[in-house]
């Protein structure tokens, strides 16, 4: 009876197993059919963000290394015959000959075409014809891609299946699934030999995955290994064979497959990874690339070209005779593509730039458009100059690097020394390049724009600025100011500004305060002035950070962006003219609508012949001030400049303009540890990178242009009065009718003193005092 009893449990059990199974199965299969269709997002096209073009006109000055790396960049080949095809470009002495290939900025559609440069005098463009003798107002390559985003962080060119080489898709299903066209989903002759192996292998030597079960992987389930992942992975994957063709998995599956990384974006889909390795359109890879391409597949990381150039060599050898065994490719073919290097570019994730300048066009588009506004596949065409963008990261690795090694006390393994540089066109406010830390994949935080921190004695110009633009005009660069121990009781105690150096020079002109970056003086400068109007100064300089209206503002004791440093000494670079911040050219729509960008402004927030007294004096502080390490660092064309210390050290700035370049630099802890160096010592050496690596060494051949309203004066630099007889005279500008009237006259003065002394002083007196009266005017006249 409990025999019969135990055998009636058995069945119930069983019953009941195979409900649950049933129920399991069901339960899948459903599952299958709600989320076995094929996802539009694989086929989206992302976001894609295109440095500025890359134009050629007449007078302007090129320098060939840059165009040649821009169009090895682009992808064009050069050729050894001026009768060039479209992607490729050759270079003679005096044209260069590019086949252009057809593209669409945001405004227009360039045909493309074969075009000819024509050189002149020392490497200035003398004209630009077109394939048929036509001259062109001007000729522009194409938009470089700086970044290509969707939602997910993953990178992805989505392609057609009918885009993809043969080859490649050989390569594919050669090394992944052999018989793709032949299965529903599950191969058993694949799993099937997958269990021998692996039973004689005693481990996982072989997998039996099929590609649609690799996809589906992909995109519906997560990574972790169960058998109950695996049966809803076989259920789903007959489902999409049931839906789909083919061809539209295929197409899914060489769109969505994890080919490695860059950086902090994941590379998915063979149209990325061709251009990530190879710089090619996936349509251009040849036999050995796309087998490449198909081994790294099974392992990115273990097979990766960078990494393992080896396991990827022998990887790639393996597909390619699996493609031979099969009839796929010839043994010629097979051998020419084994004897070939992997071809892949180096460093590749370094072509990549500008990445905390994408974030900031994109939270500046979404602040203006929307958060869903980047999430249509738009296409952004930014002010980036890509080659200033990668001089100055260049400049930020490199300088750090100098920094660590020449002072050791700055390396630290935790909370690296960081830097910032941001480089603006003065005249119109576009950004050029913009740098926000010295590894985007160590901390995406952009310290150009997002850090405040105290600029030191770089705001003293702010301080000139307001001085020199009172509306009295007492105050000029030849103004006194006493150099002399100064206490001052504030509401937060007694305020002791010191020099650098913590000596006094007695008087001093407003020039030399501001060449030397003396802080006495400077202090004594801001309470005449008054914080008030320095706030009000640095507002129309387009600073809008919050500023304390306190007498220590006059130093730099506010904190503000590097960006704000930058734009401040970019309007001085624009004689007065403020212009709104701008980074993108323009914004094209998925459906090729042009959407217009934000009407920006521009204001004459001060007279040039203001803006030209800062511009003179920030000269002097590179010529002979703070400034001067500069010129030997190899930048010897015209430059504006000056630097900024803080307190105990805590931030090192060097912000400067030539007449077509603003740029600014920030070096220094995130956490406000002391950096113990000036900015003249550690962020100098950025700037003159930066400066030499965009500009060249004479910075263009460009200089600064006197405006209406600025005067010359010869004056005594000991007493700030016009030169006389006797003093030794040195230029100085002043606004029109505010130079000194008072001549210094050293000569004068003796012969006073020693006429005074005689009898006869009384009878001569009369006639100096009119002889010294004449020469002053005469002196005028002549100034």
């Amino acid at each position: 009876m409990r025999r019969k009893r135990n055998r009636v449990h058995g069945k119930n059990f069983l019953l009941l197993l195979g409900s649950l199974g049933l129920m399991a199965f069901l339960a899948m299969s459903t599952e299958a059919l709600v989320r076995g269709r094929l996802s539009d997002d694989i086929f989206a096209a992302p976001t894609r963000f295109y440095a500025r073009p890359l134009v050629f006109q007449s007078g302007m000055s090129v320098d060939r290394s840059r165009v040649e790396r821009t169009l090895t960049r682009l992808g064009y080949r050069q050729a050894r015959r001026s009768n060039v095809a479209i992607g490729e470009y050759y270079f003679g002495s005096r044209r260069w000959v590019i086949g252009r290939r057809a593209f669409r900025h945001y405004d227009q559609v360039d045909p493309g075409g074969v075009a000819v440069v024509r050189l002149g005098w020392r490497g200035h463009v003398w004209g630009v014809e077109d394939a048929d003798g036509n001259t062109l107002p001007h000729l522009a390559l194409e938009p470089e891609l700086i970044r290509s985003l969707n939602s997910t962080n993953e990178d992805r060119v989505p392609v057609r299946l009918d885009a993809v080489p043969k080859h490649l898709v050989d390569a594919v299903l050669t090394i992944e699934d052999q018989h793709f066209f032949e299965h529903h989903g599950l191969d058993a002759r694949r799993i099937a030999g997958a269990a021998i192996a692996n039973a004689r292998a005693r481990r996982i030597e072989q997998g039996a995955s099929t590609l649609t079960q690799q996809l589906v992987k992909n995109l519906f389930l997560s990574s972790t290994r169960s058998p109950i992942r695996k049966l809803r992975e076989l259920a789903i994957a007959l489902v999409v064979e049931r839906r789909h063709t083919k061809n539209e998995i295929l197409e899914a599956y060489l769109n969505q497959v994890y080919l490695g990384q860059d950086g902090a974006l994941a590379i998915h889909g063979v149209g990325r990874a061709s251009q990530y390795f190879f710089n090619k359109d996936v349509s251009q890879l040849a036999l050995h690339e796309a087998a490449l391409l198909a081994g790294i597949v099974r392992g990115p990381s273990m097979y990766s070209p960078l990494r393992n150039p080896d396991a990827a060599t022998g990887r790639r050898n393996l597909v390619l005779a699996l493609m031979e065994s099969r009839d796929l490719i010839s043994p010629e073919a097979g051998k020419r593509a084994r004897a070939l290097p992997l071809g892949v570019r180096r460093n590749p994730g370094r072509a990549r730039n500008g990445r905390y300048f994408v974030d900031y066009v994109s939270a500046t588009l979404q602040n203006d458009h929307g958060d869903d506004f980047l999430r249509d596949g738009v296409s952004v065409f930014t002010t980036l100059d890509m080659d200033m963008q990668r001089a100055a990261e260049d400049a930020v690795r490199e300088g750090l690097a100098r920094l660590e090694r020449d002072y050791p006390p700055v390396k630290r393994t935790e909370g690296p020394l960081q830097a910032a540089l941001v480089a603006l066109n003065p005249r119109t406010g576009e950004i050029l390049a913009m740098v926000g830390g010295r590894d985007y994949g160590q901390s995406q935080f952009n310290r150009a724009v997002n850090a405040r921190r105290q600029p030191g004695s770089s705001f003293k110009p702010i301080v000139a600025l307001a001085a020199l633009t009172q509306p009295a005009g007492e105050i000029t660069l030849a103004t006194m100011l006493d150099d002399e121990p100064l206490s001052v009781e504030t509401p937060a105690g007694l305020w002791t500004p010191a020099n650098y150096d913590n000596r006094f020079r007695g008087s001093i002109t407003l020039r030399e305060a501001l060449e030397r970056s003396l802080n006495v003086p400077f202090a004594r400068l801001g309470m005449t002035v008054g914080p008030k109007r320095i706030v009000e100064t640095a507002r129309k300089l387009g600073i809008e950070s919050r500023l304390n209206p306190v007498f220590s503002l006059a130093l730099g004791s506010s904190e503000v962006t590097p960006l704000e440093m930058t734009r401040a000494f970019g309007v001085l670079a624009a004689e007065g003219q403020r212009s709104e911040l701008n980074a993108t050219l323009g914004v094209l729509a998925k459906s090729g609508a042009v959407l217009s960008p934000l009407e920006l402004e521009s204001e004459q927030a001060f007279d040039p012949a203001e803006a030209y007294l800062l511009t003179s004096a920030l000269r002097g502080a590179v010529e002979r001030g703070t400034g001067r390490a500069l010129r030997s660092r190899g930048f010897r064309g015209a430059v504006a400049a000056k630097s900024g210390t803080t307190n105990d050290f805590r931030d090192a700035w060097f912000i400067g303009y030539t007449p077509t370049l603003a740029v600014g630099v920030w070096v220094g802890f995130d956490n406000g540890r002391t950096v113990g160096l000036p900015g003249s010592r550690a962020a100098l050496p950025i700037f003159a990178r930066f400066l030499v690596g965009s500009l060249g060494t004479d910075g263009g051949d460009e200089d600064f242009s006197m405006p209406y309203g600025v005067e010359v004066v010869e004056i005594d630099r000991d007493t700030g009065l016009r030169a006389g007889w006797g003093c030794r005279g040195e230029p100085e500008v002043f606004l029109r009718g505010t130079a000194p009237e008072r001549s210094c006259s050293r000569f004068w003065d003796e012969a006073r003193r020693v006429a005074s002394s005689s009898r006869w002083y009384q009878r001569v007196a009369p006639v100096l005092e009119d002889l010294r009266r004449r020469f002053e005017r005469s002196n005028r006249r002549g100034n």
